[in-house]
C-alpha cells in the first residue's frame, strides 16, 4: 500500500522537489547577500558612523525582498492542500478505483491512514525546509528589525508554516472525501484554508496569551510618532502606537484623564480646525491641541520574549484541528464510502 501511493504521488513529489530546489538555491543566495549586508551595517556603525542611518538603508535593501518571500511562502501550505491533499482521496472516489483497491484485502481505514501518512510527510518534509531556509536567510534582518509578530512574518518563520501545511494538506483530503470531485474540492479547500488564515491572526492569536496592559500619555511628541489618526467613522482613535520589543495587539480609543472616552466633538476640532500654533512634526497643530487636553491611551502588547509560546501555542491549535480532520476522515471512509 506504502509502495501503491508512493507511485501515484510521484509526479506531485517530483514537482514539489523541483520547486523546493530552485526556492532553496535563491535563498542560499539571498542569505549570504544579507550576511554580507549585516557585516557592511556593522562596520560602518562601529566605526563611528550614522548607525541609524546605516540600519535604515540595511533593512530597506532587504526587507520588501524578504516580505514578497514571506507572502509565496505563505501561499505553500495553500497549494500543498490544493494539489496534494484535495486529489488524494477524491481522485480515487470520482474515478472508482478505491474499489479495486479495497478488493485486494486492503481495508479503507489502512487505504486512507496510509495515503494521508505518505504524503503527509513529504508535506512536512517540503514545508518545513521551505521555512527553515526563509528562517535562516533572514534572521539577520529579523533580529534587527523587531517585527517578528507581524501577521506576514510571523506566518513565515520557524515551525507555525509547517503545521498551516500539515492543517490545509489534511483539510484538502477531508475535503475531497466529502465532495469526491477533484476540482470543487481543490477550490472548496483553498476558500477554507483562507478563511482559516485571516480568523486565526486577527481573532485568536491576540488571546492565546493574556496581554500586558500599559497607559500611554498623548503628548505631541507620542502623537507625532503614530501613523494615523482617527477611524474610518472619523472615531477619536490614535493608530500605530510601537513598544519597544513588543507586538501591540490593542490600542484604546483617546481617553481624557478619568478615563472617560474623548468626545468626538473635541476630537473633531483639534482634527479639523487647530489653532494654529507653527508645530512641526506628522501631526503638527493638531497633536499639539490634542496634547493639550490631558488624554491617554491604553496599550495591550505582547513581549517579544512571548514570541516562541506563541509558535507552539499556534502551531498546536492547527495540528490539534488536522488531527481532529484526520479521526473523522477515517471515521468517515469506513462508515459512509461505499
Amino acid at each position: 500500500m506504502t509502495w501503491l501511493t508512493w507511485r501515484q504521488f510521484r509526479v506531485q513529489a517530483l514537482a514539489g522537489l523541483a520547486g523546493l530546489a530552485l526556492l532553496a538555491a535563491y535563498l542560499v543566495h539571498l542569505g549570504l547577500a544579507i550576511r554580507g549586508g549585516d557585516d557592511a551595517y556593522r562596520s560602518r556603525c562601529g566605526a563611528g558612523g550614522d548607525c541609524a542611518r546605516a540600519l535604515a538603508q540595511y533593512l530597506g535593501d532587504y526587507q520588501n525582498t524578504l516580505l514578497y518571500l514571506a507572502g509565496l511562502l505563505a501561499l505553500v501550505p495553500a497549494l500543498l492542500g490544493m494539489f496534494w491533499g484535495a486529489p488524494l482521496v477524491a481522485r480515487e472516489l470520482e474515478t472508482g478505483t478505491h474499489r479495486l483497491v479495497w478488493n485486494q484485502s486492503v481495508t479503507r481505514t489502512r487505504w486512507f491512514t496510509v495515503k494521508l501518512l505518505v504524503v503527509g510527510v513529504a508535506t512536512i518534509a517540503v514545508s518545513g525546509m521551505a521555512s527553515l531556509l526563509l528562517t535562516w536567510a533572514a534572521s539577520p534582518v529579523d533580529r534587527l528589525a523587531g517585527d517578528r509578530f507581524s501577521t506576514i512574518v510571523f506566518g513565515a518563520r520557524n515551525v507555525a508554516p509547517v503545521a498551516y501545511a500539515v492543517l490545509a494538506f489534511t483539510l484538502g483530503t477531508v475535503v475531497g472525501l466529502l465532495v469526491r470531485r477533484t476540482l470543487p474540492a481543490m477550490a472548496l479547500t483553498v476558500l477554507v484554508f483562507t478563511v482559516v488564515q485571516f480568523v486565526v491572526p486577527n481573532v485568536v492569536r491576540p488571546h492565546l496569551m493574556p496581554p500586558v496592559t500599559v497607559s500611554r500619555p498623548m503628548t505631541a511628541d507620542a502623537i507625532n510618532e503614530a501613523r494615523g489618526l482617527g477611524s474610518i467613522t472619523g472615531g477619536p482613535v490614535v493608530k500605530g502606537l510601537t513598544v519597544p520589543g513588543a507586538w501591540v495587539s490593542g490600542t484604546s480609543e483617546l481617553r481624557t484623564a478619568d478615563g472617560r472616552p474623548l468626545a468626538q466633538d473635541r476630537f473633531d476640532h483639534c482634527f479639523r480646525d487647530p489653532p494654529r500654533t507653527g508645530a512641526t512634526g506628522t501631526f503638527g497643530d493638531t497633536a499639539v491641541c490634542l496634547a493639550r487636553l490631558d488624554l491617554h491611551v491604553v496599550l495591550s502588547y505582547q513581549p517579544d520574549r512571548r514570541y516562541w509560546a506563541f509558535q507552539w501555542l499556534e502551531s498546536a491549535i492547527y495540528l490539534a484541528l488536522a488531527a481532529l480532520l484526520a479521526g473523522y476522515g477515517r471515521w468517515h471512509v469506513r462508515r459512509r464510502v461505499s
